[in-house]
């Protein structure tokens, strides 16, 4: 008897996603085998990502199925964001001995400004962080050049919780506890508080344009009022960079 496949929801871009008993299925695309390489090389380096597994009999890529909860369901304590800081400095520090094969097609879908140092999974947020036994990363789709800024500024916003109607003192200890946890040198400390309003700003414009273009999933996510939400996060982030500022202090 086959196993049973069980849909996997809650993710906004990728369709098609099962669970097949300790395996997850997702259709193969242009940027699988990059993807896939990346991942092999953490493994490599000593970070726990979903072990890559090859293809099906559906031509669908195999991965290892991590249990746990999610940490956008069950939010993570100020000394759990401390080890997600740690966790994020590890894989940044690994990716900088990665050597990505000479063919390799991305789907980074935001570039950084300024050029790209290292791969970054480019979408280290408390939704794609499974927490129990083990602390993983999942969904490497969007893995792509980047910049630590660019990565960890996305990651320390949506971690921190920094959007609009948020409680900003509450905020600005979650923002220290990840970043103090990754450890990033002056420069970057100094850098992060302004480019936490660049890079929500960065989502919206990336939401508009592809709703003007009609480019899917993304102008659907800007119909669905994802847009908006970016918008509004934003403004509010740039509104309180005094606040962040303050929290980021040595």
């Amino acid at each position: 008897m086959a196993d049973v496949e069980v849909p996997l929801t809650g993710g906004n871009a990728t369709a098609g996603v099962v669970r097949v008993g300790d395996t997850v299925r997702k259709p193969v695309v242009a940027s699988s085998s990059a993807t896939t390489h990346f991942m092999e090389a953490m493994l490599g380096a000593g970070i726990d990502v979903p072990r890559p597994q090859g293809v099906d009999a559906a031509g669908r890529l195999i991965l290892e199925f991590v249990p746990g909860t999610l940490a956008d369901d069950d939010a993570p304590e100020l000394g759990q964001l401390e080890e997600v800081g740690r966790l994020i400095r590890r894989i940044h520090d690994a990716s900088l001995l990665y050597v990505p094969e000479p063919d390799a097609v991305w789907d980074a879908i935001i570039p950084p400004p300024g050029s790209p140092e290292l791969i970054c999974h480019n979408d280290l947020t408390p939704w794609n962080l499974v927490m129990g036994e083990r602390m993983v990363f999942i969904d490497w789709d969007g893995a792509g050049p980047s910049t630590r800024a660019w990565d960890l500024a996305y990651s320390a916003q949506a971690f921190a919780g920094l959007h609009a109607e948020a409680d900003e003192a509450a905020c600005a200890q979650r923002l220290r506890a990840i970043v103090d946890g990754y450890g990033p040198d002056e420069v970057l400390r100094r850098a992060l508080p302004a480019l936490l309003a660049i890079r929500a700003q960065a989502m919206h414009d990336m939401l508009a344009d592809a709703h003007r273009d009609g480019r899917m999933p993304w102008a659907r996510m800007y119909k669905e009022e994802h847009g908006a939400f970016w918008a509004a996060a934003a403004a509010w982030i740039r509104q309180r960079e005094h606040v962040w500022q303050a929290a980021l202090r040595t």
